[in-house]
């Protein structure tokens, strides 16, 4: 096992400084990878296409536009035995613990999702949105003392391959960092100045990207579907689409109670004044677990 995967390394964190986006390579097993596509092959029922009436994801952009709506599935968390048990395990996966605990601060808890975001060849790309300027109180990305303070970073696992061309998630590198107004031509991709990138992943690659980035997704032009599941995650004081509830219990429902106390470490709300008793997770590549 190649322990350096777990852990986020200095290059890895001046790369997301730099960008604010950052892909680790097989991050999952040819096995875990199956496991997830099984699941929602058998949820596929449950798919849904968003609309494109109205101008759609694409907002109208003549570059973004599409014949079909983006491929949406929720609720992976809460399925039956077995289907639920890859995407629990992907909340807390060791992969992931010390690069949010890096990114995020540790505490980093759960915001919403997890998503799953489909595309057959057609689908409408989705105008490109965050910045750094203006200022965002929920998502702001900041670096002081060797220490990143990035409130929302979005890990998004990739199910199946995302070749060149193809499509999918874009960003600009280092707009989470900008002061400067986004123009209207870099979020419709009509004249993005040569500044937007395309990823190419795999299936078993697994993406960050601060959420303060100026992101969206191309349409897409690949043989294949595409599939990502989306964790949006936060700082432990942030709260962006929570409301007024604490507890995993009280957010979700009282299926969480059957999580392991690892995953159910990051489903609390948002708070910093917890008495202590909030668990936080450490992770040395084998496993993860609550620290005492």
């Amino acid at each position: 096992m190649d322990n350096t995967k777990y852990v986020m390394s200095d290059e890895e964190k001046y790369f997301f400084d730099l960008t604010g986006y950052l892909i680790v390579r097989d991050a999952l097993t040819v096995e875990e990878v199956d496991k997830c596509n099984a699941a929602i092959d058998h949820y596929a029922n449950k798919i849904r296409a968003r609309s494109v009436d109205d101008g759609g994801l694409a907002r109208g952009s003549s570059t973004l536009l599409g014949e079909t709506g983006r491929l949406e599935l929720t609720g992976m968390l809460g399925w039956e035995k077995p289907y639920r048990e890859p995407f629990r395990e992907l909340l807390v996966h060791p992969v992931l613990v010390s690069r949010l605990n890096g990114m995020c601060g540790k505490g980093f808890r759960l915001d919403h999702g997890p998503l799953m975001i489909g595309a057959t060849a057609g689908t409408e790309g989705h105008q490109l949105h965050g910045s750094g300027e203006p200022f965002s109180p929920a998502v702001w990305y900041h670096q002081q003392n060797g220490a990143i303070y990035c409130r929302g970073v979005t890990v998004a696992w990739q199910l199946t391959d995302v070749n060149e061309g193809d499509g999918g998630f874009a960003v600009v590198p280092g707009s989470h960092k900008s002061c400067e107004p986004t123009p209207a031509g870099i979020r419709s991709v009509e004249d993005d100045m040569g500044l937007t990138v395309q990823p190419v992943m795999k299936a078993g690659d697994v993406l960050f990207f601060a959420e303060t980035a100026t992101h969206g997704t191309l349409p897409w032009k690949g043989k294949g579907q595409r599939r990502s599941i989306l964790y949006k995650y936060a700082s432990r004081g942030v709260a962006r689409s929570v409301g007024q509830f604490f507890t995993p219990e009280a957010r979700f429902g009282e299926w969480t109670k059957t999580l392991s106390p690892e995953q159910h470490a990051v489903l609390y709300g948002p708070g910093v004044h917890t008495g202590g008793k909030l668990p936080l997770l450490e992770s040395d590549g084998k496993k993860t677990w609550v620290v005492e």
